[in-house]
């Protein structure tokens, strides 16, 4: 990392949107429904015989606004503007571009939207109904039933920027960050929401109009009450609308675009095969911890409500070193690891923590077992240093109350998954990760997503992590304040009027 030349060229900075000149805005309504469900409950699974409300303008709005909105513009001296999102992104970079494919929107027209959160806006692509080409894609006749589908994608020139080729487990990280928002106010909105992770990446990204040099699908969720089936959808036809360069000029990362291909499916019976050889597999992939210390009960309430906690929300940039309770930790991993609905089973990574100032627990490193809701401890002592370290050096790792390494047995993934698997390990510990965020905030402390070295994660927490692979951290704690600073780190606005 040190001998890499790679620096920040600010004269090519991409843009922070993806702007079509040409096509009208459809301008979102900024009354949106109270989401005044506890964070914690929006985290729980929804019931199976919830009754759904109809998925109407008004609640699609809500969703991408809380999972993907601009929640606050801050303008530096001389004009320079950051837009923060209401989840998390790598380095602030947001390149994830939000899709709504409409069928059955009360108030919204069938076609095929591309929502650009600088001015809440979607902007039709393609009109009428083409849910059903989304299905024949996911090969999941259910998709053109449900009444929309939120497509996220990846513009990799955003990342790569700061990145370069490395970028390509950001797209997934960031993907999984906001998706833990978008199922989360779909909870809250009491609207069914599910993950659809296999699907024909060329067919998927053709109906977009994506150009596969430059951006590329990564997951599909669909959202409502199923209803009557779509009818066959009309033909896609080549795309091709007039988009503003994000930049002057934009570096390309063949390795990038290489991964994405090579876990690329490339037809409806492979997808279904993809999708069938994995599930027919061990539905959890299973170790051998023994729990050492049990955590406290997880609080059932946060005390906050989802909308509170995304507009408080924000990337902590400095940590007091403060300790948190036993059971704020107890309850963040708690309601962060409890599973979601998606075409592939979950349990795909585990959480190793190094816990540096928890109320009740010793300092040291340990691994948590989802199963039993209990820790393991495989190193006793004071373990900052050792986090600042694997965090890339960085103070964050070390400074937290708590944090938390994400690590995946790649083999066995692979074997199960394919290359494709490697798509679903990022994902997962990103989705777990955001709702680590929402959990932390939720309980009114701060939370950060780090990078990390990636042997030495595997190293230090060995031998119990013995094969297994460095996929993500997140570092939970107390944000530090400058002197006579209240409230919250960052404050936020709803979408502007």
């Amino acid at each position: 990392m040190r001998r890499s030349g790679h620096t920040l060229d600010w004269e090519i900075k991409p843009l922070p949107f993806k702007i079509y000149p040409a096509l009208e805005p459809l301008r979102l309504p900024t009354d949106l429904p109270v989401l005044a469900a506890d964070t914690f409950a929006a985290l729980a699974p929804a019931p199976a015989s919830a009754r759904a409300p109809v998925l109407d303008l008004e609640r699609l709005a809500a969703l991408l606004f809380f999972s993907a909105g601009v929640t606050r513009v801050k303008t530096y001296p001389g004009g320079g503007q950051i837009h923060f999102r209401a989840a998390a992104s790598t380095g602030a970079l947001y390149q994830t571009e939000a899709y709504v494919v409409a069928g059955d929107v009360a108030g919204l027209e069938a076609g095929v939207y591309h929502f650009n959160p600088g001015d809440f806006s979607l902007r039709r692509l393609r009109a009428g109904d083409f849910r059903g080409a989304v299905a024949v894609a996911a090969a999941d006749d259910a998709v053109a039933a449900e009444p929309a589908s939120i497509i996220l994608s990846a513009i990799y020139w955003r990342n790569t920027w700061k990145y370069q080729a490395r970028g390509y487990r950001h797209l997934f990280w960031d993907a999984g960050t906001l998706l833990a928002n978008l199922l989360a106010a779909a909870r809250a909105l009491d609207l069914p929401a599910r993950l659809v992770t296999g699907f024909v990446d060329t067919q998927l990204g053709a109906l977009l109009g994506l150009d596969p040099l430059k951006e590329a699908a990564l997951v599909v969720a669909p959202v409502g009450a199923a209803g009557r089936p779509a009818a066959a959808p009309p033909i896609v036809t080549t795309l091709t609308p007039e988009m503003i360069p994000l930049s002057s000029c934009e570096v390309d990362y063949p390795l990038l675009r290489q991964a994405y291909e090579d876990s690329s499916l490339d037809s409806e019976p492979e997808v279904e095969d993809w999708r069938e050889r994995g599930v027919r597999q061990d539905q959890v992939l299973r170790h051998d911890t023994v729990v050492t210390q049990d955590l406290i009960p997880p609080e059932r309430a946060a005390g906050r409500g989802l909308a509170e906690t995304i507009a408080k929300r924000g990337s902590t940039r400095n940590f007091s070193g403060e300790a948190i309770p036993a059971g704020a930790l107890s309850s963040a991993l708690y309601h962060a690891t409890r599973g979601f609905a998606a075409d592939v089973p979950y349990g795909l990574v585990d959480l190793y923590i190094n816990i540096h100032a928890v109320g009740g627990i010793e300092p040291g490193a340990y691994h948590y077992d989802r199963g039993s809701h209990g820790l393991r401890r495989l190193r006793a002592g004071d373990v900052r240093a050792d986090s600042t370290f694997l965090c890339l050096e960085q103070p964050l790792g070390g400074m937290s109350s708590a944090t938390v390494f994400f690590l995946a047995d790649l083999t066995r993934v692979l074997e199960r998954w394919g290359n494709r698997g490697y798509r679903l390990v990022n994902l997962e510990a990103g989705l777990i990760g955001g709702r680590l965020y929402l959990g932390a905030y939720g309980q009114r402390f701060g939370a950060s997503g780090l990078t990390f070295y990636d042997r030495d994660v595997v190293e230090f927490f060995s031998p119990h992590a013995a094969g297994k692979d460095a996929v993500f951290v997140t570092a939970l704690g107390r944000s530090a304040r400058a002197p006579g600073t209240p409230g919250d780190l960052i404050r936020v606005k709803g979408p502007s009027s």
